[in-house]
């Protein structure tokens, strides 16, 4: 059954937040699908939203009680907009919030790290999901994905270091579980596909996958940093590359169940993503 009261997910034509939109209308919740456009999305009430303008924040808060929220995409604080809206949400009657982090990023940590901290203080119910890198970065208009097409290369400063890619979908899943089932998580989630892949093995799979030569291409943190600072501010940049460095250190080689755990099924692996988008 439907809650009356509605789910507003933030970023709602985005990577996962599309996907989460999807879940929520599959199971007959009522959406606010939040975003700077207020772009219509099937199914659910579009309204416009823009963390940097908080006039657009009373309407995308009137009528909810729960939120997704993915931060400004680009910003190395967002705590510095998040926490004002959060305290205007929970003000308004949102009482379980689930926000996106990032496995590289733990409580208290930077940039989004400090609305993780803040989180549990401000909603009785909540969740954090702290995915590792999403196996979406290969697709679309993302860095790698351009890289890709225009170069047959991937580059990192990740070395030989792994990584437990995951699906938006299954990222998605969580969320949606995490937002509307009785009891909330009240923690944070580390989410992952079933295995590790260095983004060597990313390449083998790739050019196996679709007949065209990939290769990686290893950078150092500094060349990488560069490269980065060329299209976003240095301080975003020089972080960009320090999970890069940090994967190299064997950070994010690991997997957990909590896709399985949340959702009763397992996580997609990489194969059958690449095999899905190739077709």
């Amino acid at each position: 059954m439907s809650d009356p009261n509605a789910t507003l997910v933030i970023g709602a034509t985005g990577t996962t937040g599309r996907r989460v939109t999807a879940g929520l209308l599959a199971e007959g919740h009522h959406v606010k699908a939040a975003g700077r456009t207020a772009a219509p999305v099937g199914g659910a009430q579009a309204v416009r939203f823009d963390w940097n303008e908080p006039a657009t924040w009373g309407k995308a808060l009137r009528g909810v009680d729960r939120a997704y929220l993915v931060p400004p995409v680009g910003s190395s604080d967002p705590a510095a907009v998040m926490l004002p809206f959060l305290h205007e949400a929970r003000a308004a009657g949102v009482r379980r919030a689930v926000l996106l982090g990032a496995s590289a990023i733990p409580a208290g940590g930077p940039a989004v790290g400090q609305v993780h901290q803040a989180l549990p203080g401000l909603f009785d119910e909540w969740a954090v999901l702290r995915p590792s890198w999403f196996m979406q970065n290969f697709t679309g208009s993302t860095p790698h994905a351009r890289s890709i097409r225009e170069g047959g290369v991937i580059l990192t400063a990740s070395g030989d270091g792994r990584i437990g890619f995951v699906d938006a979908q299954d990222i998605a899943a969580v969320a949606v579980r995490a937002l509307v089932d009785e009891k909330s998580p009240d923690t944070d989630l580390i989410l992952t596909g079933p295995q590790t892949f260095s983004h060597d093995d990313v390449a083998a799979i790739l050019t196996e996958s679709t007949g065209r030569t990939v290769v990686h291409r290893h950078l150092t943190f500094e060349q990488l940093r560069d490269r980065w600072a060329a299209e976003i501010p240095l301080e975003f940049a020089t972080m960009l590359a320090a999970m890069d460095r940090a994967i190299a250190d064997g950070a994010e080689d690991r997997t957990t169940d909590t896709v399985e755990r949340l959702t009763g099924r397992p996580p997609g692996t990489f194969r059958a993503f690449v095999e899905r988008e190739i077709a």
